[in-house]
């Protein structure tokens, strides 16, 4: 996935910057970001760097959670 910047001018015509909307590609980008400012015009589209997504990605809270579970086990 994919970071993508967009600027955008809502149809009431204020400006809004630096919208931030992950996608495969810019058209998936863009999807999500109309889905959300419908009727917008969109002034400008930058991709920032890769994002990695993994589905069974370990964070550090269920790090934690797990370590914490296993010493309870061992001391009790």
């Amino acid at each position: 996935m994919q970071k993508f910047c967009f600027s955008i001018r809502t149809r009431d015509g204020l400006p809004i910057a630096r919208l931030m909307f992950l996608g495969k590609d810019q058209d998936e980008a863009e999807r999500k970001l109309k889905q959300m400012y419908r009727f917008c015009e969109i002034v400008s589209c930058t991709s920032e760097h890769q994002v990695t997504v993994k589905k069974e990605q370990n964070t550090f809270f269920n790090g934690v959670a797990s370590f914490l579970a296993k010493q309870e086990s061992i001391s009790g």
